[in-house]
């Protein structure tokens, strides 16, 4: 094997010239942007083709999933189903059955839509407010989805079972007054019920009875 001539005559100098390891760092960058400029040019007009048009849901698939994703990433939350739906769109049996699936549902139980429930307040559907649950005690993702169904199926059995519809019980509202309170927002004020009280709202059966008024005396004068 031929022996390598490594004579510092042969080797070139370092004239100082090439760029510093900060440098070579920004033309990585700028590289990785040029990649991804390519590709929306030449590759994401590919994509129309796989274009669909959009269908809103039917009546029949009232059921909101939502899932939290972090791109590839892994992180506990990923793993966490929630189920949304209006009251009004299940398949409850009158009016009475409406009421005692809100007192089971309890705190799970809002008049408006969550705020993360991708619902919005213009939809159909918000006259018996709405109902969210969610699970995330299992380690797939579709566990804690059927754990969260099969909740709502059991709810939904036990309201429509009206040997006891419990319509005497009042609907506990604590949870949303102490979200309200907790916001502040101008509505925290308990007893307000979103407007400011007025002279007006004062209970009449609170006011102090008048003193009886004593009968006029009449004073004849008799001619001097």
């Amino acid at each position: 094997m031929p022996k390598l001539n490594l004579s510092d005559d042969l080797i070139e100098q370092d004239k100082g010239d090439d760029s510093s390891a900060a440098g070579h760092l920004l033309l990585r960058q700028e590289r990785q942007v040029l990649y991804y400029l390519r590709l929306i040019e030449h590759e994401m007009p590919k994509l129309v083709a796989y274009r669909k048009p959009f269908l809103p849901p039917s009546p029949s698939m009232p059921l909101v999933v939502r899932s939290i994703s972090y791109g590839g990433e892994k992180h506990p939350a990923e793993l966490k189903r929630t189920i949304v739906v209006p009251v009004s769109r299940l398949p409850l049996n009158g009016s009475a059955a409406i009421h005692k699936f809100k007192l089971l549902a309890g705190p799970r139980w809002t008049p408006e839509p969550p705020h993360d429930s991708g619902i919005g307040k213009e939809e159909d559907g918000e006259e018996h407010g709405y109902f969210k649950i969610s699970c995330e005690d299992f380690p797939k993702p579709a566990m804690n989805l059927k754990w969260a169904s099969d909740a709502l199926d059991r709810l939904l059995a036990e309201a429509n079972n009206l040997e006891d519809t419990f319509e005497d019980v009042p609907i506990d509202t604590r949870h949303v007054e102490a979200k309200v309170r907790k916001a502040k927002k101008g509505d925290h004020v308990y007893g307000r019920g979103g407007r400011r009280p007025t002279i007006k709202d004062f209970p009449k059966e609170w006011l102090p009875s008048p003193p009886p008024q004593a009968a006029p005396t009449t004073t004849s004068s008799t001619p001097q």
